[in-house]
């Protein structure tokens, strides 16, 4: 878990030479989960790219130990909702697995924004739990479509 810091993810792809830039990391959010979840060779490169990052790390047993349970329920709720949504409802276990993985929850309070039009559409949100209002500015006289 990124404690203070930003570092950049990279992974050089079959066929290339140079690395591409996957995400970026910063405090609160955590990274290397999979490879201790399927026991596999770490997927990525992280780099540290400021000054100075503080990690938090967990070794392999203390997070079986203590963390695999709670991320494996989490993961099952996820994919449980996901075969709600008709959009991913003929999506293969395996795919909405792999989709529940890459969910990041956020919380958000009355009357705070989620989105804002005109903002470039780079994230899917889907409402799992509370309601969410849409709302459009229309210009006098204009009709919605």
């Amino acid at each position: 878990m990124v404690g203070n810091g930003q570092l950049s993810c990279t992974k050089i792809f079959p066929g290339n030479t140079e690395p591409t830039f996957l995400r970026s990391y910063q405090d609160g959010e955590s990274f290397g989960e999979l490879a201790l979840l399927y026991n596999a060779p770490r997927a990525a490169t992280i780099t540290c790219i400021c000054d100075e990052c503080v990690l938090f790390k967990l070794d392999r047993d203390t997070f079986n130990h203590i963390v695999k349970d709670s991320a494996q329920k989490k993961r099952d709720k996820y994919e449980k909702f996901l075969e709600s949504v008709e959009l991913f409802s003929t999506m293969e276990p395996y795919e909405r697995s792999k989709l529940a993985e890459a969910f990041n929850e956020r919380n958000y309070s009355a009357g705070e924004y989620i989105i804002r039009e005109g903002e470039d559409g780079n994230e899917l949100f889907l409402l799992q739990e509370g309601q969410a209002i849409a709302t459009k500015v229309l210009e006098e006289g204009q009709q919605p479509k």
